[in-house]
């Protein structure tokens, strides 16, 4: 037996973690800071934490109500029917159910480079082939309307990432929208707002609800209502939940229903519907979280000795020369960073905004690299 040709696919490259990294180098565990993942510095929601220890003894039943509580706490949250939530096993299971739901054989998706490679992963797994446009340096890596439009041929969907990864950069609302306009109306325009919580930018979620009138700055775009925007949100970051994979996209109400048809069996377990649950009225967990990666960044910005990049997420990227070699010290001075290679850029890294005092030791650590 032959599997199917995977030639063409690229796999997806995770931050290293801390227990890996110790028995590499044959070290206690906590001698080691990680910033590599974009994870939460505080740890998880306690109120989701706290939901979790709660819901142990109930994990024989399948999610059913724990479900349907969850998705219509993100609808109200959201000002959207329960229909327009499709809960996924993470960001990425989102992604799956929207290209079940939209591509066909050879359809061709157009995604951002460098960028997460799901998006890319997900639309060859539905037979779907993949375009790029690109997020240069020259630029800053800013983001915009041209540098997506200039590239877009037709594609069944463009994905936008804002703030996006590994830059930190962002779309301006008219941005989103000035690209929903002039794309087809048989394409598909995803805001992936997984870092949404970190910037102060307006949220995609209005496109998603008011696109009776399209027309905007383009004579040439109808103004019937359009169903062309998606918005995806995570718990994996702001809420500190990454470990139980849990998000979700929210999606234009003509076509809510599809749900249904593309989504496995529960898609979210118990524990991490019960878990979110409890996050999303965790307001003091998430506005520590915010206001740390806020003061990380403008630290991290002001004391690196090496050009950083704008970003708005909870990360930032720095042009560091090599990055494979400097990762590899910061490893063994105990800092755990991206080595952004992966994404194509080979003289960058990233830092996911710590604590004060990690964040503290990894510009110190860096530097002193830097320096060699």
């Amino acid at each position: 037996m032959h599997l199917r040709d995977l030639s063409d696919h690229v796999e997806y490259q995770a931050g290293r973690g801390i227990e890996e990294v110790a028995r590499e180098l044959d070290r206690d565990p906590s001698e080691f800071v990680k910033l590599a993942s974009n994870e939460n510095m505080f740890g998880p929601s306690p109120l989701g934490a706290e939901a979790v220890r709660e819901s142990a003894t109930d994990v024989h039943h399948y999610p059913t109500a724990d479900h349907a509580d969850l998705v219509a706490r993100i609808a109200e949250k959201w000002g959207v029917t329960d229909d327009q939530v499709w809960l996924a096993n993470g960001g990425d299971g989102a992604l799956d159910y929207l290209a079940r739901a939209t591509l066909e054989p050879d359809d061709s998706v157009l995604v951002p480079s460098p960028g997460f490679s799901y998006y890319g992963m997900t639309a060859r797994f539905h037979h779907g082939d993949v375009e790029t446009y690109p997020v240069e340096r020259d630029d800053g890596f800013s983001l915009t309307a041209d540098a997506v439009l200039d590239a877009y041929d037709g594609e069944r969907v463009v994905f936008l990432t804002s703030p996006h990864n590994p830059s930190g950069g962002r779309f301006t609302l008219d941005a989103v929208e000035e690209i929903a306009d002039a794309t087809d109306e048989e394409t598909l325009v995803v805001v992936d707002e997984a870092y949404g919580e970190f910037t102060d930018a307006p949220s995609a979620i209005d496109l998603v609800r008011t696109r009776d009138d399209v027309a905007g700055s383009n004579p040439a775009a109808s103004h019937a209502p359009r169903d062309d925007v998606v918005l995806l949100r995570t718990f994996s970051k702001a809420y500190g939940l990454a470990g139980l994979r849990l998000g979700y996209a929210i999606v234009p109400e003509e076509w809510a229903a599809a749900y249904r048809r593309v989504n496995t069996p529960f898609a979210a377990s118990l524990v991490a519907c019960r878990a979110g649950l409890a996050a999303l009225e965790d307001d003091e967990h998430v506005e520590r979280t915010v206001e740390a990666a806020a003061w990380a960044r403008e630290y991290m910005t002001e004391h690196i000795d090496a050009r950083v990049f704008e970003s708005h997420g909870n990360f930032v990227l720095v042009d560091v020369g090599d990055a494979a070699a400097v990762a590899e010290a910061l490893k063994h001075r105990g800092v755990i960073v991206r080595d952004c290679t992966s994404f194509g850029l080979d003289d960058c890294i990233r830092i996911t905004c710590g604590t004060k005092a990690e964040t503290e030791t990894a510009v110190e650590e860096l530097n002193e690299v830097l320096a060699e």
